[in-house]
């Protein structure tokens, strides 16, 4: 498929995916809120379920991220650390 002319908003994304695709928003934001409400309640600024990093600022999700795994066949990176 080839790159659109026109830039299309995350609003627009949004209102397509509740109306065109019939995706229940309100449902997701409930869904997202309750997994995270626990660490939010104790002061965390993100919290990792299910192999998704849930970013907390002021009390709000505000990105989901693919969690980084570090492959423990490689070893520690940082330096000065002793590898046993």
């Amino acid at each position: 498929m080839k790159k659109s002319r026109v830039c299309v908003s995350d609003h627009a994304v949004l209102r397509y995916l509740e109306r065109v695709q019939g995706m229940d928003i309100e449902r997701l934001r409930r869904e997202i809120g309750a997994r995270v409400d626990h660490a939010a309640a104790l002061g965390a600024c993100g919290i990792i379920i299910s192999g998704f990093s849930y970013r907390i600022e002021n009390n709000t999700v505000t990105t989901i991220l693919r969690a980084h795994r570090c492959d423990s066949r490689i070893g520690p990176k940082r330096r000065g650390r002793v590898q046993e």
